[in-house]
């Protein structure tokens, strides 16, 4: 019984793997017919040249390779699928913010935009951009790149066409609210009433945190600077932030917060941050970024803007647990609902302060 039992997973897990293939060539054809169309990049063998990357939530990414007379170009060929800010525009909108850092040396270049694709199966809109070699960063040995990635995309020219949070608590937790309520018929009803109550707090350091934020101008901050969201290459030494579909104009402190806040560095590793290494992180932001704010003052902002982080992680994984599980959701992971029901299970951990 049990041979047949693994006889019958085996050849479930050989259909998907077909049906994956199946429809990944599929999509490949599709992004071919796109590039011929349109010639952004000339693509003579479509098997051989471009490639599934990866997916997110929202997007999915192809590789593409293009052999010239100087060597090889790559890039990025992005289909969006979704908006986390709301957005009918969203791939014009991620197109504007990765045209604002161009300058930067840090961030993915951008190429071309086609928020309505005529070809069927495209998605809400595609971009091209510079492909990046690398791994994903590795918290313990490269926490002093992403601070100089920070300093630098944090010092690039204010694009007042994008979005601006005036009060990063007080928007981040009317987000959150939003999220929590979106569905009503949510059947998670004990996690609701917690998040609920979470939430009240958070509101509470709203009048503090304008207070901290107002002498500090907003800067373009990317908001989910998770471990896979930066690419780091060993050979150059050089490092990037990529994924800028969720930028806004807010604190500094967002993206500090938000790349220190367990949520985020559990996400993909099982690494924490302790306090004194927070601290030594934010210090070195400060240096890199050339500011004279004391550590003491800049720590304040980041446990605020941790709390209210936490807020909207675990707002989104409560949300994404009804799309996974109630919807017919247009991009599934299968690690990231794991990732989401660990997250809702021990969410009064995440919540509970600091001793």
């Amino acid at each position: 019984m049990e041979l047949c039992f693994h006889h019958q997973e085996c050849t479930v897990a050989l259909q998907r793997k077909y049906l994956l293939s199946i429809w990944n060539m599929e999509k490949i054809e599709t992004i071919y017919t796109f590039l011929q169309s349109n010639k952004w990049v000339l693509v003579d063998d479509p098997e051989e040249q471009i490639s599934f990357l990866a997916s997110g939530e929202y997007n999915e990414n192809y590789h593409i390779r293009i052999a010239e007379i100087y060597g090889q170009a790559e890039y990025v060929f992005r289909i969006n699928h979704g908006s986390q800010l709301g957005l009918k525009n969203q791939i014009e909108y991620e197109f504007a913010v990765l045209r604002a850092l161009s300058r930067s040396g840090v961030t993915p270049r951008p190429y071309y935009c086609d928020p309505e694709p005529e070809i069927e199966g495209l998605g809400n809109g595609v971009l091209l951009m510079e492909y990046l070699p690398g791994r994903p960063l590795e918290y313990e040995k490269d926490w002093r790149t992403a601070a100089s990635i920070f300093a630098t995309t944090h010092s690039q020219p204010v694009r007042q066409q994008l979005i601006e949070q005036r009060n990063p608590v007080l928007d981040i937790a009317r987000e959150s609210k939003g999220l929590i309520h979106r569905y009503p018929e949510h059947p998670l009803t004990r996690e609701k009433d917690i998040l609920l109550a979470y939430h009240e707090k958070v509101l509470q350091m709203a009048a503090e945190a304008e207070v901290l934020f107002a002498n500090d101008p907003p800067v373009l901050v990317n908001t989910e600077v998770n471990s896979h969201n930066f690419i780091i290459d060993d050979e150059s030494g050089r490092g990037w932030l990529v994924d800028w579909e969720k930028a806004v104009f807010s604190t500094r402190y967002q993206d500090l917060a938000h790349f220190l806040v367990p949520t985020t560095t559990l996400w993909k590793t099982d690494f924490r941050f302790s306090e004194k290494e927070q601290r030594q992180f934010v210090a070195t932001y400060l240096e890199a970024a050339s500011l004279d704010t004391d550590i003491d003052t800049a720590m304040r902002c980041v446990d605020i803007m941790q709390q209210t982080i936490l807020l909207r992680a675990m707002a989104w994984c409560y949300m994404a647990y009804h799309e996974y599980t109630e919807s017919d959701r247009a991009l599934k992971n299968a690690d990231t609902f794991t990732t989401i029901q660990k997250y809702l299970d021990e969410m009064e951990c995440f919540f509970e302060p600091k001793t």
